[in-house]
């Protein structure tokens, strides 16, 4: 089963739970979901990532789509998906990595940079594109990419997205967002994440 269209058309933000611990998984997990949140990763670069992971999998099934960030590896998908993530979400557009979660059924969003690797991405089976970092990705470029890319296909900027910086993306066409310290950083109180994500969640319905 694809939950990604029912979750990312929920609302289409992508926490990014860098440094996330198994201990801190349940309550950050509650606190997002409570604030309307569907779409969760834990990079793995994180401490014990795939323990985080399956906690948040098992505890928020049919709430949110749990899964994986910097994910570099088919041997890093095959990990993800025996931990109960269903998201794969890459630094880079490695096909055969796209290739890997497509072919365990799994959701599948690669970073690119330029409209060959976006196309690229496409022709592998991603689901969403991720733009990054989108520092270097203003809103004239997706606005440009817009213009060639298939209607369907979701652009999803991440890298220093804010609450304030939303809107000018989501005019040139990016579909969701992708965020990262600006909304949790590790040990970050949870009353203090839960004021920024509804921060976001706010900034989102604005529009």
């Amino acid at each position: 089963m694809n939950e990604w269209p029912e979750f990312f058309a929920r609302l289409p933000l992508i926490a990014i739970l860098r440094g996330l611990t198994a201990a801190e998984a349940p309550a950050v997990g509650d606190a997002l979901v409570e604030a309307g949140f569907t779409l969760i990763e834990v990079p793995l670069n994180s401490p014990d990532p795939l323990d985080s992971i399956a906690v948040l999998s098992d505890r928020l099934a049919g709430r949110a789509l749990i899964g994986a960030g910097t994910v570099r590896t088919p041997a890093d998908v095959a990990a993800v998906a025996e931990a109960g993530g269903r998201l794969i979400v890459m630094p880079h557009g490695d096909p055969t990595v796209i290739a890997a979660a497509k072919g365990r059924g799994l959701v599948c969003a690669p970073g690119v940079a330029t409209p060959t690797e976006a196309f690229a991405a496409l022709a592998a089976g991603a689901d969403g594109l991720k733009l990054f970092p989108a520092e270097m990705l203003g809103p004239p470029v997706v606005k440009a990419w817009r213009a060639v890319l298939p209607p369907e296909v979701p652009l999803i900027p991440v890298g220093g997205i804010a609450p304030e910086t939303m809107a000018a993306y989501r005019r040139a066409g990016a579909a969701g967002f992708g965020l990262g310290s600006a909304l949790y950083r590790p040990g970050l109180p949870i009353a203090e994440l839960a004021t920024r994500a509804a921060a976001f969640v706010t900034a989102w319905n604005a529009d």
